[in-house]
């Protein structure tokens, strides 16, 4: 692979075991998505210089507290420009991911990307998550897009009862920010509630969580 980006070091630092396709995969995310950031703006201005860790080690907080199984499905609600599920994908090339959301030039943007790194595990779809009929997943993930209780409504229906990690059970993992105290209470259920701060240290995570709410 060439040099990989200055700013890809973050991730290295906190996950090891890359296959060269995979960390070509990661080294190619930062200018591609410049490149069409310039002219679908998926990722604000001030952040696209702090593209891997903002958006691609944020995205991975999922990886760092579930270790998806090969063969799971997973569908990303409302997932923008492709995060959380892009990095995702890279990190779990045997997992089946579908990238749901209901602005066609941002699923532009994740079809681009997808194809530009040969994610044969990604597909997409352009449409509201709780408007898909036909087909059901064993997680759903999500990146600040609704209120928690939202998003299980919409996920709830979407997720498979029975499971195939001994360890989890299927359930909605969602990327959070701020105090959830009245989020949480608001939505009725107890989520498990994981500091993002105490995966990353000192990487600015100091108001953002990973909640998971299990089947």
């Amino acid at each position: 692979m060439d040099e990989a980006p200055a700013g890809m070091e973050v991730i290295l630092r906190y996950f090891s075991g890359y296959t060269p396709s995979q960390l070509r995969q990661l080294g190619q995310l930062e200018e591609l998505y410049r490149e069409w950031n310039a002219s679908i703006n998926v990722i604000s201005r001030k952040d696209i210089d702090h593209l891997y860790e903002r958006h691609v080690l944020h995205s991975l907080a999922i990886a760092a507290c579930i270790d998806f199984a090969s063969g799971l499905e997973v569908i990303d609600i409302g997932t923008g420009g492709g995060f959380p599920g892009i990095p995702l994908a890279i990190f779990f090339p045997e997992v089946q991911f579908c990238l749901v959301d209901s602005i066609g030039k941002k699923l532009k943007v994740v079809n681009a990307i997808a194809e530009a790194l040969a994610l044969e595990n990604v597909r997409t779809r352009h449409l509201r998550a709780e408007a898909i009929r036909d087909q059901q997943f064993d997680f759903a993930v999500s990146r600040a897009v609704a209120p928690l209780k939202d998003l299980w409504q919409w996920a709830r229906p979407l997720l498979r009862p029975e499971r195939k990690m001994e360890k989890y059970k299927n359930g909605l993992l969602c990327l959070k920010g701020g105090d959830l105290a009245q989020e949480v209470s608001e939505s009725r259920l107890r989520p498990h509630v994981q500091s993002i701060e105490a995966l990353f240290p000192g990487k600015g995570f100091g108001d953002k969580y990973l909640l998971y709410v299990p089947v």
